[in-house]
């Protein structure tokens, strides 16, 4: 496992924002804030897209680095991943990621048996 597996268990490297921002890609920028903008009804603009990883020094969306409420908890509790947590799977933050990725969940899983 990697420190480019996120808190909630998301895969960094595989994150169009990380992408754009590695291969400074204005276009992918403009891809992803549009479908982000769309998918959370707000309005995210390309200059936001900027992000190295969630648990990698560097910048960060606005989202993961001050929004995040899984980010802001496992930073809080001083946890590495939320695979730290006695209440992983039962978390309600963690909930929707697993819903939409099973791969968080195993990625915790697998840290957590390390």
């Amino acid at each position: 496992m990697t420190d480019f597996i996120a808190y909630c268990g998301l895969d960094c490297e595989t994150c169009e924002a990380r992408i754009a921002t590695v291969n400074d890609d204005n276009e992918l920028r403009a891809k992803v804030s549009k479908l982000w903008s769309e998918l959370n009804n707000v309005e995210i603009n390309p200059e936001m897209i900027n992000c190295t990883g969630c648990r990698i020094e560097g910048v960060k969306t606005p989202f993961c680095d001050s929004i995040c409420p899984i980010r802001q908890c496992a930073l809080e509790k001083e946890y590495e991943t939320c695979a730290d947590c006695s209440e992983m799977e039962k978390c309600e933050k963690l909930g929707m990621i697993f819903t939409n990725n099973e791969n968080a969940l195993q990625n915790l899983k697998s840290m957590k048996n390390k």
